[in-house]
Formats: C-alpha cells, sequence, structure tokens
C-alpha cells in the first residue's frame, strides 16, 4: 500500500508538535508548513523520527505554493488558529479565508481527507468576532469540500500549552483571581494526547463529513478549574466575582499587553459553556473515548508552580 502524504499546516503548536510525534510512529510521511523556519524548525526536526518529517516555509498564504504541496499530499491537517487579533480581520483571514483557500484546492486535487480544527461553544456566540470567523470557516469549507471532518475541541490542555500553564504562572503570582462570569461557565478540557489519539484514528477511519465535538470525561466549570490549578501548586487565593463593567474595563486594559492577557472578544466567549453541545456527535459517540482528567493530568507538572519546584511534589 502507498504510503499517506500528509500535509499539516499549523505544525508547531502544541497539538501539532503531538501529532508529529503520533504519526511519525505510525510511519505517515509528514510535511509541515510553517511561517519560520529557523525559529520554529529546530523544534519541530526533534518532534519525528529521520526521513518521516519534510518542513516548509510558506509566508502570506501563498496559494501557488500551498497548491504545489496539496498536489503531493494525499491527507490534509489544518491546525491553525489564533486567539487575538495583532491587525484588523486577522480572524477573518485566518479562520475563514485559509481554510476556504484549502478546502477549494483540496476537492480541486481530489485528496482522500481534509481535517480541520475548528472550536467548541461557538455556536451561540453571535457577539463575538472569533465565534463568527469559526462558523464562517466551516461554512465555506463545507460549501468547497463535502468530506471535509470538522473538529470541534473544548479546552486542549498539557504542559505546552498557553491555558493551564498561563494560569497557574498567574495563581502563584497573584493573591487575587478575578471571576468572569461568577466562575460558572462550563468546559470538557480534552487532553491533547486524547485529542491526538483521535486524529490518528480519524486519519485511518472512514469518517469523511463528519463534524465531531472533542471532549474531555467530564464537565467542570470555570471556577472549579482555578480550584483544581490551585489544589495543584498548594496555593491559596482570593477567587473574586468581577462585575460585567468592571471585568470589561479590566479586558479594555489587558488586551493593551503585547500577548492579551485577556480581550474583549475573549470576555464575550466566555459567557458561553465550552462543553458537547448535543449539536453533532462527540467522539465518545463513534467510540473514540478521551479518558484523561483534567487534575490527574495537571498535578504531573504542576511542580513547575510549586514552592520548592520538583522537590515540592510530596508535599
Amino acid at each position: 500500500m502507498k504510503q499517506k502524504e500528509i500535509l499539516l499546516f499549523g505544525a508547531s503548536g502544541q497539538i501539532g508538535r503531538n501529532l508529529i510525534r503520533k504519526l511519525s510512529q505510525k510511519n505517515y510521511k509528514i510535511t509541515a508548513v510553517t511561517r519560520n523556519i529557523h525559529r520554529k524548525g529546530y523544534i519541530l526536526k526533534t518532534q519525528a523520527n529521520p526521513g518521516y518529517l519534510d518542513l516548509v516555509e510558506i509566508k502570506n498564504f501563498d496559494s501557488n505554493n500551498i497548491e504545489k504541496l496539496i498536489k503531493k499530499s494525499s491527507i490534509c491537517i489544518n491546525l491553525i488558529g489564533i486567539l487575538f487579533e495583532k491587525k484588523k480581520n486577522d480572524f477573518n483571514l485566518i479562520h475563514s479565508d485559509f481554510p476556504a483557500l484549502l478546502s477549494k484546492l483540496i476537492n480541486k486535487h481530489k485528496l482522500d481527507k481534509f481535517i480541520h480544527l475548528s472550536a467548541l461553544g461557538i455556536e451561540n456566540a453571535k457577539d463575538s468576532d472569533y465565534a463568527i470567523s469559526k462558523l464562517n470557516g466551516e461554512k465555506r469549507i463545507r460549501e468547497n469540500f463535502k468530506k471535509s471532518i470538522i473538529l470541534k475541541p473544548s479546552i486542549v490542555y498539557s504542559i505546552d500549552d498557553k491555558f493551564s500553564t498561563s494560569f497557574m504562572s498567574l495563581l502563584s503570582k497573584l493573591p487575587i483571581m478575578p471571576l468572569y462570569y461568577k466562575g460558572k461557565t462550563k468546559f470538557s478540557p480534552i487532553h491533547v494526547s486524547d485529542l491526538v489519539d483521535i486524529i490518528e484514528n480519524l486519519i485511518e477511519e472512514n469518517h469523511n463529513g463528519l463534524t465531531l465535538e472533542c471532549v474531555g470525561p467530564e464537565e467542570i466549570t470555570f471556577k472549579e478549574i482555578l480550584q483544581k490549578l490551585l489544589r495543584a501548586i498548594n496555593k491559596k487565593r482570593i477567587l473574586l466575582p468581577l462585575p460585567y463593567p468592571v471585568a470589561k474595563f479590566s479586558a479594555k486594559v489587558l488586551q493593551l499587553l503585547p500577548t492579551p492577557l485577556l480581550t474583549e472578544d475573549q470576555l464575550k466567549l466566555l459567557k458561553y459553556d465550552n462543553c458537547r453541545s448535543n449539536m453533532y456527535k462527540c467522539n465518545f459517540d463513534i467510540g473514540f473515548e478521551s479518558k484523561k482528567k483534567f487534575e490527574n493530568e495537571i498535578n504531573k507538572y504542576s511542580y513547575n508552580w510549586k514552592s520548592g519546584g520538583q522537590f515540592a511534589i510530596n508535599n
């Protein structure tokens, strides 16, 4: 059987790096696209055995170079996404226009599969630019390539994430942590290894045309997430509910940072639950169970934020 060539966009993030490791172990040949091969290449080259990974640099979503890569591939996976805009219209460019371009070229060259990473809990967030751009991207993908597989994960976490690690950093330093919407928003965090297993199964099995919500084994509120993180790092902090006007003002300030801790758009998203909606099938429905629980997994790397570091594990 001919070896399947996988074209991967968004390879340098936590999902991409873990996926490269998983797929190379399964003897898939991967071409990973990056915007800066000198900054990202040294990390990506360590993720796969020699001969299983090629790195290609493409800037500004050059359609001609992208089409050349698609011609040589049998499967395309798009993991590219952003949480905040550095420039106006970045959400539309990255979450809508780029997936639309990929799906059109994939249909033209008749690839076996296109797996696209979207987001969970965005259908009701009609006041969020992020959510609108994600949903528009899903719609355009379906119009261009009906066989596309669209994944909608809840929070994806691991030691390489920008969620649990960022909050543990903040909780280790700040005496008070604000609670937005009283901390009642629900999440179903999924460990990156469980999500990568789902993607691998979708590559190997026939689930074309599927929209799949990817969730972990539990539903927990934002307040409960912070409480679990605090237990993991052996800290006690005040969790302070913020009235919406105060929260909105804080978001206006925090979004001015080079890497925003919170934006006004993210504050809007936090109103909406980020767990299974029952609008689509979820991974449990098709036999892809995620088993790793949030508190168990964060305890494996939380010592980085404990007083005493690794020597505080048993304290």
